[in-house]
């Protein structure tokens, strides 16, 4: 199986429709689309005391709805799939989803994945969604829309979270073929869930190689275990790191934005690369983040206990040769569609403006060294 990035489509204002045209283009893979209520960026940092980004957009959450944005994208693309990454099953009805996505793959003429998750905090618990046993509702919901995608006639289901009665949706799929369903997973029943179901696999986080590859094996494990061809799900991943020369990074740092990327990485993670959680041993990582409630003062606080050490080693840095030649290693235990995430371009406007070229010369380095050149 051939290596292939992805790109990403930005799902939030200002809309940029006409960027899709530079995408469309068999260089890449697929187009992956998020789909959040707001970012991970704390609001108590995202001024102009802290950074310039600040004064280019007034609020770091100023998100759409992923699964609409990804319609538009349908109408103007022709050739690049299109999947969101991701939607999670406790803001939308399994029923919705499945209508939703075979409306999309429909506009897309086949080309559209439905990327789906279990959820996370900060874009349910505000909005006063039910969080319990997010898993569990997850593979309740994949269940739904498998039986509406593949009954003939009415269903009728009945589950803990989900009740159908003689219900239908007969709108066939394009092409005879449902869209793929891609999930994004990385705990142990999640993995499970994803070998049993998913066409493609996308990790929350994989901090090393081995960590990949441990992943990797056991959704392998669980195709298998499943009658299913353990080679036929996608080995993707969103490969966030840290690009330019040794000045730049310096300076990368040292941004508040950047070093609140920890924000999104456990305590037991940090711990394990020989570090302490500025957040302290109990923080969860992402699970943990509402942007809307990490006040000033704790986020102050936590920037002064940041060791940029720390976050360098949660991420391969440097120039687009060195971060290629990381991600290479990601390749060799089994990643086939990268998404090179340059968080370096929220270290302010200036390192923004630098991102897209240093993303392109990485991968440019990556198919280099994978002899696809």
């Amino acid at each position: 199986m051939k290596v292939q990035p992805a790109a990403f489509f930005r799902t939030t204002l200002p809309l940029d429709l006409d960027a899709l045209a530079l995408l469309d283009d068999p260089r890449y893979h697929s187009v992956w689309l998020p789909d959040h209520m707001v970012s991970f960026w704390p609001d108590s940092i995202w001024t102009p005391e802290f950074t310039d980004l600040a004064e280019a957009s007034p609020s770091p959450h100023r998100h759409l709805d992923g699964m609409a944005v990804a319609a538009a994208a349908a109408a103007l693309t022709h050739t690049v799939p299109l999947a969101t990454s991701v939607v999670d099953t406790v803001r939308r009805h399994p029923v919705m989803l499945a209508q939703s996505a075979l409306t999309i793959d429909h506009v897309a003429k086949g080309r559209f994945i439905l990327g789906l998750g279990s959820g996370e905090t900060e874009n349910v618990v505000p909005y006063g969604f039910d969080f319990d046993h997010p898993v569990s509702r997850f593979e309740e919901a994949l269940r739904v829309i498998r039986a509406l995608w593949d009954g003939d006639g009415p269903v009728d289901f009945s589950g803990r979270f989900y009740r159908l009665r003689h219900a239908r949706l007969d709108t066939e799929p394009y092409g005879g073929r449902p869209p793929a369903i891609w999930i994004g997973a990385s705990g142990p029943r999640m993995l499970e869930i994803t070998g049993r179901h998913a066409d493609g696999w996308w990790p929350a986080g994989a901090w090393t190689p081995e960590h990949y590859a441990e992943m990797l094996a056991a959704v392998r494990t669980s195709a298998d275990r499943a009658g299913r061809d353990p080679l036929a799900i996608t080995p993707a991943f969103i490969q966030v790191c840290l690009i330019g020369d040794d000045d730049a990074l310096a300076d990368i740092v040292q941004a508040p934005l950047v070093k609140a990327f920890l924000l999104q990485v456990s305590a037991k993670t940090l711990a394990d690369h020989g570090f302490e959680h500025p957040m302290g041993e109990r923080w969860r990582g992402f699970q943990d983040i509402d942007p809307g409630t990490l006040t000033r003062e704790r986020i102050v606080d936590f920037l002064a206990r940041v060791h940029p050490e720390a976050v360098l080693a949660m991420v391969p840095h440097g120039s687009p040769t060195r971060v290629a030649a990381r991600i290479k290693e990601f390749v060799d235990a089994g990643l086939r569609v990268p998404k090179i995430l340059d968080y370096g371009a929220m270290a302010g406007v200036r390192h923004a403006a630098a991102s897209a070229a240093n993303v392109r010369a990485t991968e440019d380095e990556l198919l280099r060294l994978c002899g696809q050149s």
